[in-house]
């Protein structure tokens, strides 16, 4: 079992910055994918930013690219978000996601390549 325990939501404004991070603890896997999705309310979890074994590659939604950067640790089992230049759109629960099966981002844009999940943490960005 893994347990992911997310932390760095808030209530900003737009144009502000947020950094979230998510750690990893338990039964690890020797390599494994993460990825950050979110989701607002009445709508699907959404893929946000993922990150394959080594860190080199990384892939992001269309609408965060150039403000969001997705990153690793993984000595400490950790993966973070940069969030910057945030706008109202951006408001949602913000969810890190563990995939012992896949590490190449090519397979990690979507919810069923994860086996674990964070509770999620709430980012809320007004206008």
């Amino acid at each position: 079992q893994v347990h992911l325990a997310e932390s760095g939501g808030g209530l900003v404004q737009a144009g502000d910055s947020l950094r979230l991070s998510c750690a990893a603890s338990g039964r690890t896997f020797t390599s494994y994918g993460l990825g950050w999705f979110r989701q607002a309310p009445g709508k699907e979890r959404e893929f946000v930013a993922t990150i394959n074994w080594s860190g080199v590659s990384t892939d992001y939604a269309d609408s965060v690219k150039g403000r969001f950067t997705i990153s690793r640790d993984n000595a400490k089992s950790t993966v973070n978000l940069q969030m910057n230049s945030l706008k109202p759109e951006d408001t949602a629960v913000y969810y890190c996601g563990y995939s012992g099966r896949y590490t190449n981002t090519r397979f990690l844009k979507t919810p069923n390549a994860y086996d674990y999940w964070g509770q999620g943490t709430q980012v809320t960005v007004s206008s």
